[in-house]
């Protein structure tokens, strides 16, 4: 074979092989490139079906809580600490919630939250006076925030929110470590987008309670809260969900 044809059947040959070699590692890249993404797809409709096993099973909580709340223009965070409280009602259709707040900032600074199904009540005991807030046609939006980590189901939240798994970490839940799903929600409605362009939760699967909330707003305010020492079906007591204040003043929004 004449030498000029001989080095041109070679550079075909080498082209070839290099072009097979290329086209092995798109292939090979491209199957490693789609593989999170499935699994992730996967790993998502575990997480939810673990949480409408939690949530048929749900029937009260309690938890401690710290709520950091930061102010974006005055780059200042306000901190609450208490304890807060669950119990699921009417059949399982609705979550009654009670949050006894004790410290701002360090300081002693009472106030009790109780929202019974019907609307929202704000107890401050230093002014003595309640205020009554009614969701009125924003009740569903109410419960959805209610139950994003507490008794709710993966159903319920995949019919008010757009959910992106971003994977498994592990937390502290007082001494005990826990594997929680780490999930990104984007609401459905466009009036919570605006009030919430994201909310991003911790949450246990296997009992159904979120261990980390961060709500985020438009305008780059938000408010972290952390749970610890959580509780579920235990005994609590039920005057936590009544507010008591004899002469205090009334104020209704």
């Amino acid at each position: 074979m004449p030498f000029n044809l001989r080095m041109k059947v070679l550079s075909m040959l080498r082209l070839r092989t290099l072009f097979a070699r290329c086209a092995a590692v798109t292939v090979a890249l491209l199957a490693v490139a789609a593989m999170p993404a499935h699994a992730a797809t996967g790993d998502l409709e575990k997480v939810l079906r673990q949480m409408d096993a939690a949530s048929a099973q749900f029937k009260s909580a309690q938890a401690d809580f710290r709520w950091d709340q930061y102010t974006m223009v005055v780059q200042s965070t306000d901190r609450q600490e208490g304890t807060v409280y669950f119990k699921r009602i009417s059949a399982g259709k609705t979550t009654e919630m009670a949050a006894q707040i004790r410290k701002l900032n360090g300081r002693d600074d009472p106030k009790t939250v109780v929202y019974d199904g019907k609307q929202l009540q704000l107890f401050q005991p230093k002014i003595n006076q309640i205020t009554y807030f009614s969701p009125g046609s924003n009740r569903d939006q109410y419960e959805s925030f209610l139950t994003l980590g507490f008794g709710g189901s993966g159903r319920d939240l995949q019919a008010s929110w757009d959910i992106t798994f971003a994977g498994y970490e592990t937390m502290k839940d007082g001494a005990q470590s826990v594997q929680v799903a780490h999930l990104d929600l984007v609401s459905k409605q466009a009036s919570v987008r605006n009030m919430f362009s994201k909310i991003s939760i911790w949450v246990d699967p296997v009992r159904g309670v979120s261990l980390k909330q961060v709500f985020t707003e438009p305008g780059g305010d938000s408010r972290t809260a952390w749970y610890s020492a959580i509780r579920i079906n235990t005994q609590m007591d039920a005057n936590v969900f009544t507010i008591k204040a004899p002469g205090a003043t009334i104020v209704r929004r």
